[in-house]
């Protein structure tokens, strides 16, 4: 487990880099900004840096430059994630001080090998406890602990880049994930698996996550099944009194920490049975 300093000014983008770094088990902090994310680094010092090139105030380029003349924090391994993809980007990238430079959209698996390939003495030292590290009593150790057998789950949102992330959340804590991007997907996913566990965005084009959750309330076959909303954007009070008077056992809004989401699907399974 590593120490992983995030540098990202975009919500939605840092979320789901913490998702994916907290699935395979290091533990994140995060800055809006250069100068914040400078302080950040010569307060904890990070066994590695991700950082966006463009940020306001001190860009990437800025902190790469800085850290690079720091004398304690000159060898931080350091990688730029970044939208831009013009000729020429990653060299800067490079001759600022990065050691590698990947370009959005990421992609998980390669991501994670990269980083990993620069963790190695990391993973191996012994981590001082951290904020996060535990949520309600719950461990990562806990939250990942078997038996999972027989629970399957199924997540369903519009964004791909959404579903990636929670499968890389869900499937190392032991779970069985389906995916889909539409209700209507959804449903034949529903009548064709034995599904323990809906979790559903809300807003969708088309038919959204409140449609989804009458069709199931309505089809006895379904009495059962656990359905859990995730939103980002129905934030409001009259729609999580909406989704859970249609019958959700859950209403969560986004960004949540990843050992709060496991905690949270876990106690929904627990809960006494319907019907």
């Amino acid at each position: 487990m590593a120490l992983i300093l995030v540098l990202e000014d975009n919500a939605v983008n840092l979320e789901l880099m913490t998702y994916l770094l907290q699935a395979h088990g290091h533990r994140t902090l995060s800055a809006g900004d250069g100068e914040a994310g400078l302080a950040l680094a010569r307060q904890v010092r990070p066994d590695l840096v991700i950082c966006d090139i463009q940020m306001p105030g001190l860009d990437g380029h800025g902190v790469a430059h800085a850290l690079r003349a720091d004398a304690d924090l000159a060898r931080l391994p350091l990688i730029a994630v970044t939208a831009a993809a013009m000729v020429g980007d990653r060299d800067r990238a490079l001759a600022s001080g990065f050691d590698a430079h990947v370009s959005k959209p990421i992609e998980p698996s390669a991501l994670m090998a990269l980083i990993e390939s620069f963790l190695q003495p990391a993973a191996a030292r012994a981590a001082p406890p951290m904020p996060g590290d535990s949520v309600g009593g719950l461990s990562l150790a806990d939250a990942v602990r078997a038996p999972r057998d027989g629970i399957v789950l199924l997540m369903v949102d519009d964004q791909p880049v959404h579903l990636e992330f929670k499968r890389d959340l869900l499937e190392p804590a032991g779970y069985a994930v389906h995916t889909a991007s539409d209700t209507a997907t959804a449903w034949r996913c529903l009548h064709d698996h034995a599904v323990s566990l809906v979790l559903s965005d809300v807003v969708m084009p088309g038919t959204g996550g409140f449609e989804l959750l009458q069709q199931v309330r309505a089809d006895p076959r379904l009495a059962g099944l656990r359905f859990v909303f995730l939103t980002s954007t129905a934030r409001d009070a009259a729609s999580q009194a909406r989704g859970l008077a249609l019958g959700a056992d859950a209403y969560l809004i986004r960004p949540i920490e990843p050992l709060t989401l496991l905690q949270e699907i876990r106690t929904v399974l627990e809960l006494p049975g319907r019907g």
